[in-house]
């Protein structure tokens, strides 16, 4: 069964994938405002909010919004990303009106009472202390400044320590005011529901939201000429490595080129960089790449655990099998697992309800569509390995290397640069 789409007058869009075969369903909540939209003296508002708006209604204490759902044996959930912001549940198809009800109430009328809002500012605070304290996470933040450098992008989700001590409850009211509306608004279900009663139930809850205007950001800058190196010189037990290029937006016709080139090259145990820094080399427990995606923009990095002593030989040898993809066809049966593995990926994501409700409730939030699932497989199956090669030959490049280290390596700054010459 495919997907089905609504859209209301009010211009809220309502999205879900039946699965009728299945006992549960999961629900999410989409807002078209995440942490792109906000300036260096707001930064984190958006994340502050979704923190908000699980503290309680009128109608809902902060207790009841999760025991009305834990009670019935679900899950309440909510994220904030760059893009756009999310609150979910998964629950037993028989309570779906409940998990309707929680969510649209927490979306369309909740308390923002100021006590709560201190004792959050706390809880925020230490959030960003755990995640600096968390070198494998942190380094994330470090090579995100070097990609984005003054950018909402290049700033963390959570916010700043000045920027979060800042905002007041007025910032939160304005902000939700002018970004939760229905313009922005997708709901995104998937499992055992009836499409047409599930639009009948948002529409009754949304009825008295103002339609509001599709809000922009932004767009991304990166006109990056030379490496870049950001050390954090810190006493760790082992080096944290972040490195990234730019790469392809959402919508770009070579998305899934990057799909199998990211498979390829760190995506699983019997990837390129796995094999050759853990299996062979020895030098690290952690390896591998990942893809990140904007509506204008994106990023293929690499990630790693690094044995201290030997960053800039993992370093070497990383940057050897990114650059050895620019001059080399991938081999055939390389290209032929890693396909085989996107679509197996692809087809176990598809048994369960609440990556669908992710899957279409994402597409339609950024994309404004949903790729058919027989395409998506057409357009991975049609990749080739002169395919591979253009995209790397696109995007890995010496000029465009940025790389984010955090532990005891300021003493191999210049071996590091040297490697960085080589390419």
């Amino acid at each position: 069964m495919s997907y089905i789409k609504t859209t209301l007058d009010n211009g809220l869009r309502v999205i879900t994938y039946p699965m009728p075969k299945m006992r549960s369903v999961a629900l999410g909540i989409w807002i078209k405002v995440g942490g792109r939209y906000e300036n260096q003296d707001n930064k984190g508002v958006s994340h502050y909010l979704e923190h908000m708006l699980f503290k309680g209604t009128k109608k809902y204490s902060c207790r009841k919004l999760k025991e009305s759902i834990e009670g019935v044996g679900g899950s309440l959930n909510g994220f904030t990303s760059e893009e756009y912001t999310c609150y979910l549940v998964k629950l037993p198809y028989a309570h779906l009106q409940d998990g309707i009800n929680v969510l649209s109430d927490m979306v369309l009328d909740p308390l923002l009472n100021q006590d709560d809002m201190e004792k959050e500012r706390t809880v925020i605070l230490e959030e960003i202390k755990m995640y600096e304290d968390l070198p494998q996470s942190y380094v994330h933040d470090l090579l995100d400044e070097l990609l984005y450098p003054n950018q909402p992008l290049g700033m963390k989700i959570l916010g700043s320590f000045n920027s979060v001590n800042r905002l007041n409850k007025n910032e939160l009211v304005e902000f939700k005011t002018k970004h939760y509306s229905c313009s922005n608004i997708v709901v995104s279900a998937s499992g055992c529901l009836k499409h047409n009663e599930l639009v009948r139930s948002i529409k009754s809850n949304f009825s008295g939201l103002k339609e509001g205007q599709q809000d922009t950001f932004l767009p991304a800058c990166h006109n990056q000429s030379v490496p870049q190196l950001k050390i954090l010189d810190k006493d760790t037990e082992q080096t944290h490595l972040a490195l990234g290029f730019h790469a392809l937006s959402k919508a770009d016709p070579m998305r899934y080129i990057l799909d199998i080139f990211h498979i390829i090259l760190g995506g699983n145990m019997s990837s390129r960089l796995f094999e050759e820094l853990r299996e062979k080399k020895g030098l690290a427990y952690e390896i591998a790449s990942a893809v990140k995606r904007y509506k204008d923009t994106g990023v293929f990095l690499v990630h790693a655990g690094i044995d201290n002593s030997k960053v800039p030989e993992a370093i070497s040898l990383v940057l050897d099998e990114l650059f050895k993809a620019r001059r080399e066809l991938v081999k055939s049966d390389e290209l032929k697992r890693a396909k085989e593995f996107y679509l197996g990926q692809l087809m176990l994501s598809l048994e369960d309800t609440m990556d669908n409700m992710l899957w279409v409730g994402e597409s339609l939030i950024s994309l404004d569509k949903v790729c058919p699932v027989k395409e998506t497989i057409a357009k991975v199956n049609a990749v080739t390995r002169n395919n591979i090669r253009e995209l790397a030959n696109r995007i890995i490049t010496r000029e465009a290397i940025n790389l984010a280290l955090i532990g005891p390596v300021k003493k191999h700054e210049g071996l590091i640069y040297q490697e960085f010459d080589k390419r």
